[in-house]
C-alpha cells in the first residue's frame, strides 16, 4: 500500500477513535504508534523505539520523554506526547526541549496523535528552536506535506538532507503567513511600500487610510483572478476530455437511482461531503486490489445515497458502492451481468471478505476490453 494511502487510513480512524481516547497514554497505542509503524519503525523493539527514554539534565535526574527512536543505539528522534485533546499551542514542549540540548537527537517531534509538530535547531546549534519548520495534521492532509513526512521514514532517514529541508521549511512557512497577514490586515510598512510604486504623493494619513482598502481589495482581487483563470483551464480541459456517449450510457447505469449532485439544466449545486468512513473504506479496496492493478486506475465518486468506487474514473466500471450514512451499512457489488447486490456489512474490516469479489469485477471489464480489441 502507498505511504500516503496508509496515512489516510489512520486519518480516517480518528474521528471514530477520539470518542474512546481519554488518555495520553491511550493517544500513543491508538495513533501515535500506528504512526510510526507506518514510518517503518518496530515500536516493539526498544532498540529501535525507547519508551520513556530518559537522559539526566544538570540536577534533574529521571526525567522522561515519551519516546525516542534510535539509530546505532544513539537517539536521532525525541518525541513528546500530549493528550489527544490537548492544545499544542498552550502545550509547552519543556521536556523535549530540555532533552534536545543534552542528546544527540536533532529532531524534536510534539504531538497530540492528530497534529504533529516537527523541530530543529535552525536558529542556534544544540537548542530546538522554538518555532516548528513542519506541522502536519492529520485531519487536514495535505499531500506535499505528507510527502515531507516521507523523509522521517527508518529507510530514507538522512539527517544531514533534513537540515537543509528543515531550514527551508521552516522559512517558507513563516512567509506565508506573513503574506496571509498581511492580506487580511495590510501593516503600515507593507501599504507604503505599494503607494509609493502607484503615487507620488506624501504618505500623509489619509493617503495612509485610503491605499491600506486598495491594497487590501487589489490583493484579494489578484488571488481570485489567479483562482478563476486556474478553474476555468481545468473546466476547459475536462470538457475536451469529456465523452458524451459515454456520459449518455453512464446514465443507463444510474437509472433509477438519484441524479448526480451536479445538475447544469438548473445550476442547482449542492456540496456533497465524503465521510471518513467512506474514505477508509475507499482506501482498503485499494489495498486489496493493489497487487493486481495501477492503483492510479481507482477512483472515488460520491452521491448523494452512496459513494461509488469506479475503475478508470468511468461509470460503466463500477467496482463496489458503498452505502454508509445509514445505522446499517451496506456494501454493493456487481455481477457480470452489471447488476447490483447490496450486501450489509457490521464494519469496514467486512470487506477484506469480499476481496475475491471485488478482484472479479475489476477483471471482468479488462478481460471485456481484450476480447473487444481481439475482434477488431
Amino acid at each position: 500500500m502507498d505511504f500516503i494511502d496508509q496515512i489516510k487510513i489512520l486519518a480516517a480512524k480518528i474521528p471514530k477513535l477520539s470518542e474512546s481516547i481519554k488518555t495520553e497514554e491511550a493517544t500513543k497505542n491508538a495513533l501515535v504508534m500506528p504512526l510510526l509503524n507506518i514510518l517503518g519503525y518496530n515500536v516493539f523493539d526498544p532498540t529501535e523505539v525507547v519508551p520513556e527514554f530518559t537522559t539526566d539534565y544538570g540536577t534533574k535526574k529521571g526525567e522522561k520523554v515519551d519516546y525516542a527512536i534510535t539509530q546505532d543505539g544513539k537517539p536521532i528522534i525525541l518525541i513528546e506526547c500530549k493528550n489527544i485533546d490537548a492544545d499544542l499551542d498552550k502545550e509547552h514542549a519543556s521536556q523535549l526541549f530540555r532533552y534536545f540540548s543534552v542528546s544527540e537527537a536533532k529532531i524534536g517531534i510534539l504531538t497530540n496523535g492528530i497534529v504533529y509538530r516537527f523541530y530543529t535547531d535552525i536558529d542556534a546549534p544544540n537548542k530546538m528552536d522554538d518555532k516548528a519548520f513542519l506541522e502536519i495534521n492529520l485531519l487536514d492532509i495535505k499531500e506535499p506535506l505528507i510527502n515531507e513526512l516521507k523523509r522521517f521514514k527508518k529507510e530514507s532517514f538522512n539527517i544531514d538532507d533534513l537540515a537543509n529541508v528543515a531550514c527551508e521549511l521552516k522559512y517558507t512557512k513563516e512567509i506565508k503567513l506573513i503574506l496571509a497577514n498581511e492580506i487580511n490586515s495590510p501593516s503600515e510598512e507593507f501599504v507604503k511600500h505599494f503607494a509609493k510604486k502607484v503615487t507620488n504623493s506624501p504618505f500623509t494619513q489619509s493617503v495612509r487610510e485610503k491605499f491600506t482598502i486598495l491594497t487590501k481589495n487589489a490583493l484579494n482581487q489578484f488571488i481570485n483572478d489567479r483562482i478563476n483563470e486556474r478553474l476555468k483551464l481545468a473546466m476547459s480541459e475536462d470538457s475536451l476530455s469529456s465523452n458524451p456517449t459515454e456520459q449518455v450510457q453512464a446514465s443507463n447505469l444510474n437509472e433509477g437511482k438519484e441524479s448526480p449532485t451536479s445538475d447544469t439544466s438548473n445550476n442547482n449545486l449542492e456540496r456533497i461531503l465524503t465521510t471518513g468512513e467512506e474514505l477508509e473504506g475507499y482506501y482498503i479496496i485499494k489495498a486489496i486490489l493493489r497487487e493486481s492493478l495501477d492503483l492510479k486506475r481507482i477512483a472515488i465518486r460520491d452521491k448523494k445515497s452512496y459513494c461509488g468506487v469506479l475503475l478508470d474514473d468511468n461509470n460503466r466500471k463500477p467496482i463496489c458502492r458503498m452505502y454508509f450514512n445509514t445505522k446499517q451499512k451496506y456494501l454493493g457489488l456487481f455481477t457480470e451481468d452489471r447488476d447490483e447486490e447490496k450486501v450489509p456489512i457490521e464494519d469496514l474490516n467486512c470487506i477484506y471478505n469480499y476481496a475475491d469479489k471485488l478482484k472479479s469485477t475489476v477483471n471482468s471489464y479488462d478481460i471485456g476490453k481484450l476480447n473487444l480489441e481481439g475482434t477488431n
